[in-house]
């Protein structure tokens, strides 16, 4: 994986993951102008993964953003808003760890 992915990939994680945030503070207070800063956040992520799936694939670009996205999300969600995932949730964020780790080895073959 070239470092130049990886660099898109954080930063549409970064801005999806504030789009999240704001979402989740929307839901708290209900004030229309942090909607719609979630809305233009998450329409740039998804900006930003045009150029990840054409560098990586449709495949790999969606799968390591929504892996990726799990992780920190589960995170800002622990540490901001103060839930908990059960035991077997967090067996699947640890699954899905893996999965990223196993995903962004170097691949032999191309679509």
């Amino acid at each position: 994986m070239n470092p130049q992915f990886l660099l898109w990939l954080a930063g549409s994680m970064a801005i999806f993951i504030a789009g999240a945030t704001a979402s989740r503070t929307y839901i708290a207070n209900s004030n229309i102008l942090i909607l719609i800063l979630a809305l233009v956040l998450y329409c740039i992520g998804n900006l930003m993964m045009v150029r990840l799936m054409r560098e990586g694939g449709l495949g790999l670009a969606i799968s390591a953003s929504s892996i990726a996205q799990l992780v920190v999300v589960n995170i800002v969600a622990f540490f901001v808003f103060g839930e908990r995932l059960s035991l077997p949730q967090l067996a699947g964020v640890g699954l899905g760890i893996v999965a990223m780790a196993l995903m962004l080895f170097p691949a032999q073959g191309r679509a």
